[in-house]
């Protein structure tokens, strides 16, 4: 009796059935009222993406329309580091299930829409070109194709620009049109840079001086740099500029860049008018008398015209009357 049977079968687990298999995983299913999602078994048991990309998938389509789905957002939401997040969302995209068009909004603004497709699209349909879809044997040269298409990237997932997701229904995902993505403009001549854009470059990365916050990368400064040539085309000086970009800054800042961009595109001072042309000279303009030499005692004076200053004058004038009173 104090013998122990090792080959005895385990105690049963409570309110667990029990499995016909020897060993693997066993189900323990609950019933769900709400707040699931339906995710099929074509991604679930994919064989080439790999198991962050699947759940990141899961995650993409339990979320509600409009939630930011960018690598910054989700690096913030998950512990997985920037790379990682980035790759997985390369994967997707190569297997046709993310599809991310830059658009522009009705204001002008340039957003990336993200739809999230819950059946897997064909990559030329998405707009996907330049990967080249493997086999499941190939699963390592599908990833090498997959981080070479993504290297130029990153760019586009900068923090500026915001991320909108589109979540589709099933059926609609099933019967979805082909939507091909606008053509991407050639980029523009870079503009001839002066000495105003030099001063504005100085100006931009001279504001950490002021306030420790204001510390911005090379490319903000770059960014910014035409909006504060604007600024001194108009006639503002550095200093005006200056103080309107950092005073009464508010105290919860999260990105600097954005609050300068704000300043430099609302405050925006008007063309300086034209200086008024000086008046005119006109003939009633009084001018002094050059300098005259007096006939009679070789004395300097101011006349229109040579001849005798005025004490000579008045004492001819008053001879000449002594001598008529004299003769009278």
């Amino acid at each position: 009796m104090a013998e122990q049977k090792l080959s005895a079968a385990p105690r049963p687990i409570q309110g667990v059935r029990r499995s016909t298999t020897p060993s693997g995983v066993t189900h323990v299913r609950t019933y769900q009222s709400g707040q699931y999602v339906v995710v099929g078994n074509h991604l679930a048991q994919h064989r080439e993406l790999s198991l962050t990309a699947i759940g990141l998938a899961t995650h993409i389509f339990s979320v509600p329309e409009s939630t930011p789905v960018d690598i910054r957002s989700l690096t913030e939401r998950f512990p997985e580091g920037r790379d990682r997040i980035a790759f997985a969302l390369r994967e997707l995209e190569a297997h046709g299930y993310l599809r991310r068009v830059r658009e522009r909004t009705e204001d002008g603004q340039l957003v990336t829409r993200t739809y999230a497709h819950h059946a897997p699209v064909d990559a030329a349909s998405a707009g996907v070109t330049g990967i080249e879809r493997r086999p499941v044997g190939g699963r390592a040269r599908t990833r090498d194709a997959v981080a070479d298409a993504g290297r130029d990237e990153t760019a586009q997932e900068g923090d500026q620009a915001p991320c909108e997701v589109v979540v589709p229904s099933e059926k609609a995902a099933a019967v979805e049109p082909d939507v091909v993505a606008p053509p991407v403009e050639p980029p523009e001549a870079p503009a001839p840079r002066g000495p105003l854009h030099e001063k504005a470059v100085t100006l931009l990365a001279g504001l950490r001086r002021a306030d420790e916050r204001l510390t911005l990368s090379l490319r903000d400064v770059h960014r910014l740099a035409p909006a504060v040539v604007d600024w001194l085309e108009r006639g503002a000086a550095p200093a005006a500029v200056l103080r309107t970009l950092t005073l009464d800054l508010p105290v919860a800042m999260k990105h600097p860049a954005g609050v300068l961009a704000y300043r430099l595109r609302e405050l925006l001072p008007p063309p300086l008018p034209a200086a008024p042309e000086p008046p005119p000279v006109t003939a009633g303009v009084h001018r002094p008398h050059p300098f005259q030499e007096c006939d009679g005692c070789e004395r300097v004076f101011r006349a229109p015209e040579p001849g005798r200053c005025r004490d000579c004058r008045y004492g001819q004038a008053t001879a000449e009357g002594t001598r008529t009173v004299r003769a009278a």
